[in-house]
């Protein structure tokens, strides 16, 4: 009797198949029964998606590589050692870094994107009626790549026309050319157009003082040895001051104040003043003229002194962006590509073979359990209750 309710009790907890509805080995078998109506409609699914990519246009892709500007070792890190407080200001320019990926950026401007939509008139063969939708459209089938190894920067067309991809492709280092020659990116080339104009503007201040030192008359009772030398010697001095000053400038461009460069600048800046300080305290009082020739002396050797400073300064740049070379060296050119690379047709019939096998295999197991649904009295009354809601 015992034994009896053991096996009854057993019995309630052990779940029908209907309950917990079909198992693996039932829907293999629901399966393995309509064999031949998948692998028909799998294999018809990829045959038609082969047979559908024979009606797209074939894509064509054309590449080039190239190497970007490369950061030298400058000159002026040797050289400017006898410049005083502008011998820092070298330093500071070389850390100004141009990474490539500066470079991919300027490829992917609008000026270089809109040169290229009307070298090739693009906007036309992309149908596209708003240039920005040509823009678009160019940026999806233009790809650039960085190695992350080898620095080389890559550029992947794709086009209708293989003579157009690769034109396009080539096309873009060369509008890349074009505009880093009229920026200044590279360390040489960014001291080149600083110094450039330091020294244009000092050329200027250097004529004036000359002009108003030979406007103010000259003679040798004037002019001892004695006050000119100390007129060079203050002149030099506050050329050194205004170096120092420039330097400090491009040193906060870059820099916070709490930078052990820029307390260094502020302290040198400081000592200068105080000679400078120091010297006009000893200047004795002369008469009016003796005085005011001895100030534009001075202040045309001052003016002397700063342009020398940036002449050299300048020299050594232009040096050193001479010794860069070609800016952009183009390792492997874009050539019209023989074969497509769009669409690739093994990998769309077979990506579709797949789609076509999971849905006729879903199909077939919803089917199925919706069979066993309706067979099940409690199923079936569920499933009318849930087509009355919709009559009612």
């Amino acid at each position: 009797m015992a034994h009896h309710t053991f096996e009854q009790t057993s019995s309630d907890f052990q779940p029908s198949a209907d309950e917990d509805g079909p198992t693996l080995i039932e829907q293999a078998t629901v399966l393995a029964r309509r064999w031949r109506l998948i692998v028909a409609l799998t294999v018809g699914a990829g045959a038609a998606a082969i047979g559908v990519s024979y009606l797209l246009p074939p894509t064509y892709t054309a590449s080039t590589t190239f190497l970007p500007p490369q950061q030298q070792q400058s000159l002026t890190s040797s050289a400017l050692a006898t410049l005083g407080p502008l011998a820092g200001l070298a330093g500071a320019a070389a850390g100004i870094k141009s990474p490539a990926e500066q470079y991919v950026s300027l490829l992917q401007s609008v000026n270089v994107g809109d040169r290229i939509i009307d070298k090739f008139k693009l906007q036309e063969v992309y149908q596209a009626k708003l240039r920005s939708s040509a823009r678009q459209e160019l940026a999806e089938n233009v790809r650039f790549s960085l190695g992350k190894k080898d620095g080389l920067i890559s550029i992947a067309v794709d086009d209708e026309s293989p003579q157009r991809a690769a034109d396009i492709a080539n096309s873009y280092v060369e509008e890349l050319r074009r505009l880093t020659a009229e920026l200044a990116l590279t360390e040489a080339q960014q001291r080149r157009a600083f110094f450039e104009q330091q020294l244009a503007e000092t050329r200027v201040k250097l004529t004036g003082a000359q002009q108003a030192l030979q406007s103010s008359g000259f003679s040798a009772e004037t002019l001892t040895a004695e006050p000119k030398a100390a007129a060079e010697t203050y002149a030099k001095l506050k050329a050194e001051h205004t170096a120092a000053e420039v330097k400090l400038q491009t040193l906060r461009s870059y820099l916070s104040d709490e930078a052990v460069e820029i307390k260094q600048a502020l302290s040198n800046i400081a000592g200068l003043q105080r000679q400078l300080d120091s010297l006009a305290s000893r200047r004795p009082a002369n008469s009016e003229a003796e005085s005011g020739y001895i100030g534009k002396y001075r202040d045309f050797k001052y003016q002397e002194a700063l342009f020398d400073l940036f002449s050299r300064q300048f020299e050594l740049a232009k040096l050193d962006e001479s010794r860069e070379g070609a800016l952009i060296q183009v390792v492997d050119a874009a050539a019209p590509p023989d074969r497509r690379s769009k669409p690739r047709r093994v990998r769309l019939g077979l990506a579709f073979g797949a789609l076509g096998f999971l849905l006729i295999c879903g199909g077939l197991l919803l089917i199925d359990s919706l069979r066993r649904g309706h067979q099940d009295p409690v199923s079936a009354q569920r499933w009318r209750e849930f087509l009355g809601a919709f009559k009612g």
